[in-house]
């Protein structure tokens, strides 16, 4: 890019300035605030060079700068300093966190946390179905002739479903039928058992051939066939904080849609790794309604397992160091609570 060392510094320091101020940044105002050793004229040509690359660009007529989405993405990439949590942030982010009682409500308290300590759009995928296996399957009585099928996975969701049995089926025959479908299916991938559940009719005595086929039909059909995904959503209002600078007319109303749409935001989460956050800057997502936005992405799940994803959409003007290090940590909590 034939950038030099100083050129560099100078964009580091209008990302910066322009993030803390929302304001065009200019030469002088980078000599008074930062240590470039240069005169605001040296500064000014560096300046013009940068411009000249696309990677800042003059707003209007004022002698103020402000960084590009090229810009923006060679100040990721390349300039922006590891911003670690303090101690006192990492024991807000588990003190939070700590206190949930079940999967909806560690969602829900993450997707919250996010917003709140990124000032952003947040987003937190329920751990997909199809990465799940089957921690345990529980057979509920509710009547003679019904009973309530509850699937719950090894990443904390409970799948429900009530079973309508061709006939009335006695308590021990139940307790045999739990035995046999956790014996079977505990341990394994959902995606994996599919062809170990239609075994379970194959093997099934010549008088529970019925029931087994009933309990198999709903458990191919609406716990391993219907992979649903949800999605948790908080933080919208702080679109309300995105400056005239960020977006174009009209561009907000495109975002609002976009976020309602639960396809459009799981593509946030395609390739999403543990520990490590995905940046895609305006013109780089994928979804036309959000390229007035930067997403910020990763993976979570106990271990280096992924199970699902979470992150912030907002202003290509952000703090991309602050932003990427709550959003590593959040994940890595939610994925230590998983884990547990």
């Amino acid at each position: 890019m034939g950038l030099d060392d100083r050129k560099l510094e100078v964009l580091r320091a209008i990302v910066e300035d322009y993030v803390a101020t929302q304001e065009p940044v200019g030469s002088k105002a980078l000599v008074e605030r930062h240590a470039l050793g240069v005169s605001p004229a040296t500064v000014r040509n560096d300046m013009a060079v940068l411009e000249e690359e696309g990677f800042i660009r003059q707003p209007h007529t004022s002698a103020g700068r402000v960084p590009t989405d090229r810009g923006y993405r060679l100040f990721v990439d390349r300039l922006s300093r590891v911003k670690p949590l303090s101690p006192a942030e990492r024991r807000a982010i588990e003190r939070f966190l700590v206190g949930a009682v079940d999967l909806d409500d560690v969602v829900h308290r993450a997707v919250r946390l996010l917003a709140q300590l990124t000032r952003q759009v947040a987003v937190v995928q329920y751990p997909s179905l199809t990465r799940s296996s089957v921690r345990h399957l529980e057979l509920v009585p509710v009547s003679t002739t019904r009973l309530l099928l509850v699937m719950i996975t090894d990443t904390g969701r409970v799948e429900q479903r009530v079973v309508e049995l061709p006939g009335p089926v006695e308590p021990d025959e139940i307790t045999e039928l739990r035995r046999t479908l956790n014996a079977t299916l505990v341990g394994v991938k959902l995606v994996d058992t599919p062809p170990l559940v239609q075994g379970l009719v194959e093997r099934a005595e010549p008088q529970g051939k019925a029931t087994m086929s009933t309990l198999v039909s709903v458990l191919l059909e609406t716990l391993v066939e219907r992979h649903e995904e949800r999605l948790a959503l908080a933080g919208t209002s702080n679109l309300a904080r995105m400056g005239p600078l960020d977006l174009t007319t009209g561009a907000l109303r495109p975002i609002l849609e976009a976020l309602e749409e639960e396809v459009i935001l799981l593509k946030l989460f395609d390739e999403v790794k543990s520990g490590a956050a995905r940046v895609r800057i305006g013109d780089e997502n994928e979804v036309v309604d959000l390229r007035a936005t930067s997403v910020v992405s990763t993976g979570y799940g106990p271990g280096a397992t992924v199970v699902g994803g979470m992150g912030i959409v907002g202003p290509t003007r952000m703090d991309y160091p602050g932003t990427i290090a709550t959003v590593r940590a959040v994940a890595r909590y939610v994925g230590e609570m998983l884990g547990h």
